[in-house]
């Protein structure tokens, strides 16, 4: 079986790839080649992939491109879908590029994985789609409220991608995960900025009065929820993926100063963004009863891990940090 993987050179698609071929599950659920497609846009990063892997192939082209889309579609058996715009501050700064690549982007591969009958699609979003939950947690019934141009785009991708499975029987599988984190996330995200910030010995940007709350899911966790998903969740269903570890953003920052040995002298109080939602909050009931799925990482050992990485990675994340700031 081969398996097309869209936006693999990011953060959490090139984690589900290497999870994949370096676990032995791609053997134990038949797939024998993967093809990465990424736009290699600034957060891709191709030092995420092992490109000598034989069971690889990486095309760099965009999504909504319907030529190069169909031309792998013809050799693709089923699609996990990451390739999306992610970062809520850029998007409220210009939403076309959002629409465009989490919108568009998701109807030209439906659109080909119909043309060719590809036998599965898992589509992966974000639980930003159900929008702020003031009490409570969000189920997969639960009506879709976004605030932010990114989540629009996102609940926009989601209705479309499960619309191609009532409409066409397209097998569809939605996700929708809480804040991941871990290795290698590019560093404009708050726990790799916050983190190469201290290391760096500067200080920290806490928005508002720093009470916004998410939850947090270790990226090894996610990766594996999806693959869940593809291989024993069901045509049509959303799954919630959560990480059991809500917390505000000013009691992330004490653990992230905690991890580097920093203080609050450290951090900086700026004014809160445009529309920032309070808190999210997911029931991952579905996933946990019929998937079976349990995070392995608790945050102090999954946060653990992750300092680790960037401290002992410096040439992976400075040139980034770099570019940021050009």
């Amino acid at each position: 079986m081969n398996l097309l993987v869209t936006g693999a050179a990011g953060f959490i698609g090139s984690a589900y790839v290497r999870m994949l071929l370096t676990t032995g599950a791609a053997q134990a659920s038949g797939v024998c080649g993967v093809t990465v497609l990424d736009n290699l846009t600034y957060a891709s990063n191709l030092d995420n992939l092992d490109l000598s892997d034989p069971r690889l192939t990486f095309v760099r082209g965009d999504i909504c491109d319907a030529r190069l889309v169909d031309r792998l579609m013809e050799k693709t058996d089923q699609v996990v879908h990451f390739a999306a715009e992610s970062h809520v501050d850029r998007s409220i700064a210009s939403a076309d590029v959002f629409v465009r690549t989490n919108v568009t982007g998701t109807q030209t591969l439906l659109d080909s994985a119909l043309r060719h009958g590809t036998k599965r699609f898992v589509h992966v979003s974000t639980d930003e789609v159900y929008g702020s939950v003031e009490s409570g947690s969000s189920t997969e019934q639960d009506a879709l409220d976004p605030n932010s141009p990114y989540a629009a785009s996102k609940a926009a991708s989601d209705l479309l991608a499960l619309s191609y499975h009532r409409t066409h029987d397209l097998d569809v599988r939605v996700t929708r995960c809480t804040n991941n984190y871990g290795p290698r996330q590019f560093p404009e995200k708050i726990i790799p900025l916050f983190l190469t910030s201290l290391l760096d010995g500067g200080d920290v940007p806490l928005y508002g009065d720093g009470l916004n709350r998410r939850d947090w899911l270790y990226v090894d966790d996610h990766c594996r929820a999806v693959e869940l998903v593809r291989t024993s969740g069901s045509p049509g269903r959303v799954y919630n993926i959560g990480g059991g570890t809500e917390l505000s953003n000013r009691e992330l920052t004490g653990h992230l100063l905690a991890a580097c040995g920093a203080d609050w002298s450290r951090v900086r109080y700026v004014p809160d963004r445009k529309g920032h939602d309070r808190r999210y909050s997911l029931d991952d009931t579905r996933a946990r009863t019929e998937l079976g799925h349990r995070p392995r990482h608790d945050f102090a050992s999954g946060l653990a891990a992750t300092f680790a990485w960037y401290h002992d990675n410096r040439d992976w994340w400075e040139p980034l940090k770099r570019r940021l700031t050009a």
